[in-house]
């Protein structure tokens, strides 16, 4: 269920003496009483909307309330549905990683990237391998040379622990 941000006060809500009166049809009908404009509203079987209550005299539109509802959450629902997420792919590997693994984690990461998504390569180093973490900047630099034609480096090989990572996103 969707609901408009900020519920507009209607009828018997308004509390003020006069308001500028806007007619369901669109037309500028001038600065009226409040009573008068709920006699108007209610004479068309329609609700009397504040929909500016900070200008000198709030004006008050008459409208069908809970249609205009219905079609701002159908809008909020619509403009919900053409965004795009963006999520971080990750791809972990190993820094004596083989020539064949490699291709294939490089041809994933072209995907994940062509897709629009970030992607974060992880070497994990186990035992000793910590010792030698050269070896594994070296695999993240190869990823790095391989993906640069569609990919900018957004984090640099960083150690954390016992891992080190790149963050890769698409080139704009």
């Amino acid at each position: 269920m969707f609901y408009i941000k900020q519920e507009l006060p209607i009828n018997g809500q308004i509390r003020a003496k006069e308001v500028q009166l806007i007619s369901d049809d669109g037309q500028k009908m001038g600065i009226v009483p409040l009573s008068r404009a709920l006699e108007l509203a209610g004479d068309k079987k329609l609700d009397l909307v504040l929909v500016s209550p900070n200008s000198t005299v709030p004006v008050c539109k008459i409208m069908n309330y809970g249609k205009y509802k219905f079609e701002q959450a159908k809008k909020e629902k619509e403009a919900k549905k053409k965004q795009k997420v963006q999520e971080t792919k990750e791809l972990r590997i190993t820094p004596n990683i083989e020539e064949h693994d490699f291709g294939f984690k490089a041809k994933n990461a072209r995907k994940f990237l062509e897709d629009g998504n970030k992607v974060k390569i992880t070497v994990r180093f186990r035992g000793r391998e910590l010792n030698n973490t050269k070896m594994g900047e070296n695999v993240l630099n190869k990823f790095i040379t391989t993906l640069e034609d569609i990919s900018v480096v957004e984090k640099k090989p960083k150690l954390e622990g016992k891992n080190m990572f790149i963050i890769l996103a698409k080139k704009a």
